[in-house]
């Protein structure tokens, strides 16, 4: 079964920043050709793709809502994605779920992913 291990969530001010970690325990990032990245679900609200990287050509996908602001990356010598979230706004505010999967790509809708992580709270808030 492979494993998913986010974090790096908290509570962030307006305007702040932060950085989420994914570490792709049981995927090697260097070899593996999948789709991994990150969706976010907000209280009362569907859960929804948020940025992804594709191993196969490392190309990157942003949510419209996000472009500008965030930045995925990845180190494969961690086997790790990394989320940096910068100019936070409380909209923002969701749990935070990295997400992996072989036949998915990037911008596909949740039930194209099989691979979680337990997620991780993120809170923008004064």
């Amino acid at each position: 079964q492979a494993q998913l291990v986010d974090s790096g969530g908290g509570l962030v001010q307006p305007g702040g920043s932060l950085r989420l970690s994914c570490e792709a325990a049981t995927f090697t990032l260097s070899r593996d050709y999948i789709a991994i990245g990150w969706f976010r679900q907000a209280p009362g609200k569907g859960r929804e793709p948020v940025s992804c990287i594709n191993t196969s050509e490392n190309s990157q996908w942003y949510a419209d809502s996000v472009k500008g602001r965030f930045t995925i990356s990845r180190d494969d010598a961690a086997n790790s994605v990394y989320l940096q979230m910068n100019s936070l706004k409380p909209e923002d505010t969701a749990v935070y779920y990295c997400a992996a999967d072989y036949d998915a790509w990037c911008g596909a809708p949740v039930n194209q992913y099989d691979y979680w992580g337990q997620g991780t709270q993120v809170t923008v808030s004064s």
